[in-house]
């Protein structure tokens, strides 16, 4: 290597050295300032909690630990949930209920949908007190899909064959490379009446409705908020101030209510970071996953994206 490019090499990774340095030094002066913006909890009284679900539902870690930051302050007399989701995996999202029931012992919870609050995401808003959604809000959906492709045609047209040995008759039972048999469309069939069958359970509890009066309209149509509201799904059409106002209401705040969201202390880069990367890991591993089936049992509305 002659002594012209060894400078040229010296250049261009120096420089990106220092650009990765700014942008580091950026994040920490961010999160600095951040911190020391952020309202501290527990100090001041009187005030509405609000928790953000956005997008596809793949985990609940996040979500459980602003509920408990806010159940454990008690200057938060209430929570409001928004949601802006198309639904999920299915274990995340009964977390998440089962949170927002527990939460609700103890305060005043009140959910608000924004564009779209269906499957999961209709599922963890039933769990609240009170639901608001806009008129055009797009909800319900409750049904559970589980999508399993069939990729044989195009292996044996690439010429590749696969050699699959089980333990256990129905070890691949889905498995994306032969046709599916009458007897495992069956098993999974019954599979997912059961988790339909919860879904209904919980929409009928957090609903105070008979699972009589969900069961017609759980076939998986979406209902606009306008409708969902004459279908007894919701309870007042409006947006996140007016279920902001109406929880502040229930919980017996006089004059405007003040807003919390969660704060989040993050002392590292990684803690900085840790969250938002392990989601966005989340959301594109299931993306990926998603034409070959990988996903698992989904309460989530078919042909939206999450965001």
């Amino acid at each position: 290597m002659d002594k012209r490019s060894a400078w040229v090499i010296g250049i261009v990774f120096g420089g990106l050295f220092l650009c990765l340095f700014g942008f580091l030094s950026l994040v920490f002066l961010a999160v600095r300032d951040g911190e020391k913006r952020a309202p501290v909890m527990g100090k001041r009284s009187d005030r509405v909690g609000v928790v953000e679900i956005l997008g596809e539902i793949s985990d609940s870690k996040k979500v459980l630990k602003e509920f408990k930051a806010f159940a454990e302050d008690e200057s938060v007399k209430a929570v409001v949930i928004r949601v802006d989701s198309p639904g999920g995996a299915v274990a995340p999202s009964q977390e998440i209920y089962d949170a927002v029931r527990r939460l609700s012992a103890k305060k005043k919870v009140v959910a608000s949908m924004g564009s779209t609050a269906a499957s999961g995401g209709y599922y963890i808003a039933a769990g609240a007190e009170k639901i608001f959604a806009n008129p055009g809000t797009l909800t319900g959906s409750i049904g559970v899909i589980f999508q399993l492709p069939n990729v044989e045609g195009v292996l044996k047209w690439a010429g590749v064959q696969m050699n699959v040995v089980t333990a256990g008759a129905r070890k691949d039972s889905g498995s994306p490379f032969r046709e599916m048999r009458p007897d495992e469309r069956e098993y999974f069939e019954a599979l997912l009446k059961d988790v339909h069958e919860q879904f209904i359970q919980a929409v009928a509890e957090g609903r105070k409705l008979d699972p009589e009066v969900v069961r017609p309209l759980a076939d998986g149509r979406v209902f606009s908020g306008r409708q969902a509201r004459e279908l007894k799904l919701v309870d007042e059409l409006g947006g996140l101030q007016d279920a902001v106002e109406d929880a502040a209401k229930l919980a017996g705040i006089q004059g405007e209510p003040e807003v919390e969201y969660p704060a989040h202390d993050k002392k590292l880069l990684r803690e900085l970071l840790g969250e938002e990367v392990d989601s966005l890991a989340q959301h594109a591993a299931s993306a990926a996953l998603r034409p070959l089936g990988g996903t698992g049992l989904l309460f989530r509305m078919p042909g939206v994206s999450g965001q």
